[in-house]
């Protein structure tokens, strides 16, 4: 595997966290770190899918008493896999439960940034079909997760009239960071990314944690790994930084309630976006973490400073929606897509794609536009198989694409 394509893996990995589909022991171990709350740090907890737990408590207790005591904070963060429709689910459960409590609750979002704030308000304010929607906010470029995950998410804050609002970074920005470091950005970027304090000792030993539970290619072992970790240390921090400060913008001048959706790489341990909100105003908060019960296993042994509460789920057979893994950019004075890199997973994994495959056509349709051709493919579910057209070195190529489920992907 090429180095650039890891650092993607492994950049995903983080902002996600280890509670994908697939986890296995070696990923089981980040989840059992003696880190985090002092008074919690060197114990455990035995967690079995759809039970909740209070990490305070140790012991499990039902839905409604999780809810009445996240409704006396202020900031509810809960955690997700981006892949997982089942966590997303709970976000949507847990939304609309802490509403009924205070109408005045928002909801912000790790998959936009503040400059989708006008289709984000479009949304809530219910002038948007699902479809008008993944057109106007480019759905499938600014984020490219099928939407189909946050069906449930988007149908809460729709119904409900819940404003949502935009966390992230422009991507190009933390690339930067993780690239030449903060001090490279231009004033401009500066305004839109703080400066990411990266001197916090437990939040590094969990970052690198995660690094060190990645498969390496021989090549990439020795000195050079560790710049390849102080470049994605960086970024994670720089991601976790945009989005606690723009958590506070959202809420500045009101006393409103939020529930902030991310990946559980960015709150594990209550170490990420939480801490860093928390220390910047002190505002009282609790986190939400799902934890993936692996096959064959009754339970997972978790540390109790993973989240406040721990939601276990059984482990799905596979995603609800199948991904292609095609990356995609468009170059100037050329009207199609073009593939980005080879692709690392999802069903167009061994399909024989190839970096600069020129896309002429799916299914005998032509595309200009990422989105609209992210789009169409996610119309597809699984056993479908969809027919590629590709232009390489002057030669038109057919590529069929079987979805199928990779185990291991």
């Amino acid at each position: 595997m090429k180095k650039s394509a890891l650092i993607f893996i492994l950049a995903g990995l983080l902002a996600s966290g280890l509670t994908a589909q697939g986890q296995d022991q070696e990923s089981d171990e980040v989840l059992r770190l003696h880190i985090g709350d002092p008074q919690l740090r060197d114990k455990t907890l035995e967690v079995r899918p759809d039970v909740i737990y209070s990490a305070q408590t140790g012991r499990s207790l039902d839905f409604a008493q999780m809810i009445q005591e996240l409704a006396e904070v202020r900031l509810i963060y809960v955690g997700e896999t981006h892949n997982s429709l089942p966590m997303h689910r709970i976000q949507a459960q847990i939304i609309r439960a802490l509403y009924e409590r205070n109408p005045s609750l928002t909801v912000g979002m790790e998959m936009f940034n503040p400059i989708h704030q006008e289709h984000l308000n479009k949304w809530a304010a219910g002038l948007l079909t699902p479809e008008e929607f993944v057109h106007e906010a480019r759905w499938y470029e600014t984020w490219n997760f099928h939407f189909g995950f946050y069906a449930d998410v988007f149908s809460a804050a729709k119904s409900l009239r819940i404003p949502l609002y935009g966390l992230n970074a422009p991507r190009e920005i933390i690339s930067k960071i993780r690239m030449q470091g903060w001090d490279s950005l231009s004033d401009e970027e500066k305004a839109l990314v703080p400066e990411p304090d990266v001197s916090h000792t437990d939040h590094r030993a969990y970052i690198r944690a995660v690094f060190e539970n990645m498969e390496m290619p021989h090549a990439m072992e020795g000195p050079g790994l560790d710049m390849v970790f102080e470049g994605l240390y960086r970024a994670q921090s720089a991601w976790d930084e945009v989005m606690a400060e723009n958590v506070l913008n959202s809420l500045a001048y009101t006393r409103n309630s939020m529930v902030v959706l991310a990946g559980s790489g960015h709150l594990l341990y209550n170490l990420g976006i939480n801490r860093r909100a928390n220390e910047k105003n002190g505002w009282p908060f609790k986190t939400v973490i799902s934890v993936v019960v692996p096959k064959g296993g009754g339970s997972i042994e978790v540390s109790r400073t993973l989240g406040d509460y721990i939601w276990g789920l059984p482990a799905e057979e596979r995603p609800a929606y199948p991904s292609f893994g095609l990356s995609l950019k468009k170059f100037e004075g050329l009207d199609n897509p073009v593939v980005e890199r080879k692709p690392f997973d999802g069903v167009a994994l061994d399909a024989g794609f190839e970096k600069g495959d020129v896309i002429l056509s799916i299914d005998v349709h032509q595309f200009k536009d990422i989105n609209t051709l992210r789009t169409y493919l996610a119309h597809f579910t699984w056993g479908d198989k969809v027919e590629f057209r590709v232009l390489r070195e002057g030669q038109v190529k057919t590529i069929e694409v079987v979805l199928e489920h990779k185990e291991e992907q």
